[in-house]
């Protein structure tokens, strides 16, 4: 799995400003075109890394995305909204799932306090292949309680 904003390819750790993050990355996905992956990404700090009341807090699901495209080529299930940390540095966790078989996932109600291991549970997604984790800077807007 490769990540970029725009022209920035992003590692492990990048620290990122929130205004270079508010259209959805360009996720690359290797792998064979018939595997299927499940992309989602959370704030596990939310809304302060003191205080992360709101922990995991849902940014983005994609489903059923074809190995060997990227994530435009699945199926959106959360909309991605872009980090904006209110306050400190916030880590942000994009985990790549290899599918069994087609994912037919339902939206949570609330992006507040998802929980990923569930959600793979519930989906049979097993252990994640593949995982990064960037960084952004707040002052942003606290994320809303759903």
């Amino acid at each position: 799995m490769t990540v970029a904003y725009g022209p920035k390819d992003i590692s492990n750790g990048c620290l990122l400003k929130p205004s270079a993050t508010t259209a959805p990355p360009l996720v690359r996905i290797s792998g064979r075109r018939n595997d299927l992956y499940t992309l989602i990404m959370t704030d596990p700090d939310a809304p302060s890394p003191s205080d992360p009341t709101m922990r995991e807090y849902l940014h983005w699901i994609v489903a059923n995305i074809p190995g060997g495209t990227d994530a435009s080529r699945g199926d959106e299930v959360v909309a991605y909204m872009g980090p904006k940390p209110p306050v400190g540095i916030h880590r942000y966790v994009l985990v790549l799932f290899q599918q069994k078989t087609r994912v037919a996932a339902e939206a949570p109600q609330e992006r507040a306090n998802f929980n990923t291991r569930a959600f793979a549970a519930r989906h049979e997604l097993g252990l994640p292949p593949r995982r990064l984790l960037q960084r952004a800077e707040g002052a942003g807007q606290p994320p809303a309680a759903s």
